[in-house]
């Protein structure tokens, strides 16, 4: 199957998940520093925005609605303010937490992140410690019960805390099986005596369970699959898919041949829970009756579009599609981007938009673009076609022709869409695309430009970049027409 055809299986079936294990709440504090504090020899971080996002099981939960799944929680948090703000944040996902057990005198694990210029300092940890009352173990075994006949997966998350014991699994090992068992455990071999149809170890958490190294580089593969009669015999898995961090993963499955997937190179972001993404992503697609091997692929696709943002990973079915029918011609009708667009809306995205010849790409371009992509999630570039080029800017120009300016601008990082238009404004376009943001170089300003009143006719905001002084396409080409000759 291709990943559209998994995805409209998803669509079709939506499936039912439960998800059982470690409930937590991810905060992240983002801010600035310019002096040290005068008590001690540490960063003052000048707060200027935070964020509450579900973590560890309740990230998972999170993401398999976003997946198109029916999603029912089951697991014990704390009474208390982080347990309220984690419940608020499930329930806007769509998650049904009527059997998330609210524990008074218990505590809500949350990680606090203090990060500045895209760099954490520091991570707060504040853990359930004590075991759970046997009420709550004894709760949570009654619910899963109920829950198993109606659900068409449960997907376990078992991080090592305090909830999930030896004696709680040794019982739930006696209920009956569910249709489907994903298991993403630090240690899957507590979980052989359920076993289950999947497990997702990453390469350390392989080696641990195998007593030995897998090597390094693409040699694990090799290794993995050598030792997968061990590894399915330790974790009592059917499917053992190892993920090796930025390479990929590789799937053992039964006696099958390996099925390897590799991911596509992107930059680092401050990014967690990539993992909750991929089990979530390949526990929908299983769920809905999908092979594993394409399960897999799908859930390799979700990992490397969630961890191209910074915070808590996440991804929609939505951004599934949209990356899945991605076309390799950089260049893009207005209609076409105008379908891929309404998903970006659709996905709750911010759209960033600007435009111009750039004819001879320089600093003052890629600084402004970098710049109108910190503005939003996409960013849309627009260049004038030729003719549109050359009235503007006369006789001469543009240089390079429309398809050298196209396939340069695209290969920019921060570029998600490039598209062409024949006008002399962008405002027929803006009315097209409905942008959220439209930003336009610091050597403008709203009052000389057509688009501002277009953008507030549909409600969109006119935001003026950095200028850059002497660095403007005219200027460089007069420099390089005048330069001596030896």
């Amino acid at each position: 199957m291709t990943p559209l055809e998994t995805i409209a299986l998803i669509r079709d079936r939506r499936p039912r998940v439960a998800v059982l294990g470690d409930f937590l709440l991810d905060r992240w504090w983002h801010g600035t520093v310019d002096r040290v504090a005068r008590e001690a020899p540490a960063p003052v971080v000048e707060l200027s925005g935070a964020s509450d996002l579900p973590g560890g099981a309740a990230n998972t939960a999170r993401n398999l609605a976003a997946l198109g799944a029916e999603v029912a929680a089951l697991g014990a948090i704390g009474a208390d303010e982080p347990g309220d703000r984690l419940c608020e944040r499930l329930m806007e996902s769509r998650v049904d937490v009527s059997a998330v057990q609210r524990v008074p005198g218990g505590r809500t694990t949350t990680k606090a992140r203090v990060s500045v210029e895209d760099q954490v300092l520091i991570r707060l940890d504040d853990s359930q410690r004590d075991p759970w009352p046997s009420s709550v173990q004894e709760r949570l075994l009654r619910d899963l019960e109920a829950a198993l006949p109606l659900c068409d997966a449960l997907v376990v998350c078992d991080y090592g805390a305090t909830l999930l014991t030896d004696a709680l699994i040794e019982r739930l090992a006696a209920l009956p099986r569910p249709k489907l068992l994903v298991v993403d455990a630090h240690d899957p071999a507590r979980w052989a005596a359920l076993r289950p149809d999947a497990i997702t170890p990453n390469a350390g958490e392989t080696e641990r369970l195998l007593g030995a190294s897998l090597g390094s580089g693409e040699a694990r593969v090799a290794a993995a699959d050598a030792a997968r009669a061990k590894l399915q015999a330790r974790s009592g898995a059917q499917a053992v898919v190892v993920t090796l961090d930025r390479t990929g993963t590789v799937l053992l499955d039964g006696e099958l041949p390996p099925h390897r997937t590799r991911a596509r190179a992107a930059p680092e972001q401050q990014a967690s829970g990539a993992g909750d993404v991929f089990v979530s992503a390949l526990s929908v697609a299983r769920a809905a009756g999908a092979p594993m091997a394409d399960a897999v692929d799908l859930a390799q696709l979700a990992a490397e579009i969630a961890v191209e943002r910074t915070g808590t990973c996440r991804c929609s079915l939505d951004e599934l599609e949209l990356r899945a029918t991605a076309a390799p011609d950089p260049q893009l009708s207005a209609r076409e981007l105008a379908e891929r667009l309404e998903l970006h809306r659709r996905a709750g995205e911010r759209i960033v938009f600007t435009n111009g010849c750039f004819d001879v790409l320089h600093r003052g371009h890629t600084a402004m673009l970098r710049q109108a992509k910190r503005l939003g999630d996409v960013l849309v570039v627009a260049l004038n076609s030729d003719d549109s080029a050359r009235r503007l800017k006369g006789p001469g120009r543009p240089l390079n022709g429309i398809r050298d300016r196209v396939n340069v601008v695209a290969e920019l990082s921060c570029v998600d869409y490039v598209t062409v238009f024949d006008d002399d404004t962008a405002s027929g376009l803006l009315h097209e695309f409905r942008p959220d943001v439209y930003a336009k170089g610091g050597d403008y300003t709203p009052e000389m430009l057509e688009e501002a009143a277009e953008m507030r006719r549909i409600g969109g905001d006119v935001v003026m970049l950095d200028y850059i002084p002497d660095h403007s396409t005219s200027e460089l080409i007069e420099r390089i027409r005048t330069a001596p000759t030896s």
